[in-house]
């Protein structure tokens, strides 16, 4: 009995000795959506985005960040469930969006796009009439895709999760085209010369952090890009995800309020 005491006496100064209340922010991303948030050489989840999110994390108060990746659609349902803290994978504003989940101010702005097989033939919109294209499952490439189908007669939309497989199908002649966000496209194909972006898709997106709705965390994390884009953080990690510095008109270098309906 007396071991028995000592034993737990000596458990429970190892609890308390331990980081158990060590404070780690829990954020959904759908890991392979390059160059945002993807899986390196050495198996670590690196990226633009996963670089923001702990710095932002660092100045609230955080200790660590927790990866989870979730397919882009599933995002949605985590962060409203409370499973996960907060979610990224350029995950466009949209008020749609705002009826039922909250994002922090913006810092990037993007288009749509469409790729293509140089030897498809393929120079742009028109010449989707009866072809397949395909689109991120969930996505405003989706959902952009859907709502001009019969303007360009698509003859099918497939459905992926995530851009590598469905540049992977692109590649194979399983699609005829692939409609999605034009920097992690232009990411991707600028060391494969078999593809090209014909057709810039004008959009007008902006990226950002997503929470459940009305969240704390969104404001707190408003006011941390804040610091960032006027500390040049932001700007930096442009610079070193795409090599180029972002125009000063754009959201990745000018201060933002956060969304609303």
């Amino acid at each position: 009995m007396i071991r028995r005491t000592f034993a737990a006496i000596a458990l429970a100064a190892v609890a308390i000795a331990s980081p158990a209340s060590a404070k780690t922010l829990t954020v959904g991303a759908n890991i392979g959506n390059v160059p945002w948030e993807f899986q390196n050489e050495a198996g670590e989840t690196v990226g633009f985005e996963v670089e923001l999110v702990q710095e932002v994390a660092k100045r609230m108060g955080y200790d660590d960040v927790s990866f989870e990746n979730i397919p882009f659609n599933g995002l949605f349902s985590a962060v409203q469930s409370g499973r996960i803290d907060a979610a990224v994978s350029s995950i466009t504003i949209t008020k749609k969006r705002l009826e039922s989940v909250s994002f922090a101010q913006p810092y990037y702005d993007s288009d749509q796009s469409l790729s293509v097989l140089k030897s498809s033939g393929i120079d742009g919109l028109k010449g989707l009439g009866g072809k397949t294209v395909g689109v991120d499952t969930g996505s405003t490439g989706d959902m952009w895709a859907t709502e001009h189908q019969k303007e360009y007669g698509i003859g099918e939309i497939r459905r992926f999760e995530g851009l590598a497989p469905a540049m992977l199908d692109l590649g194979n002649g399983g699609i005829d085209g692939y409609i999605s966000d034009i920097p992690a496209v232009a990411y991707y194909i600028k060391d494969k010369p078999q593809f090209a972006v014909v057709e810039r898709i004008k959009t007008g997106e902006q990226y950002s952090v997503m929470f459940a709705k009305d969240s704390p965390l969104a404001t707190e994390t408003t006011k941390a890009i804040s610091t960032l884009k006027k500390e040049g953080f932001v700007q930096q990690l442009h610079e070193k995800w795409f090599g180029t510095k972002p125009d000063a008109s754009t959201s990745t270098a000018t201060e933002a309020e956060m969304p609303k309906l």
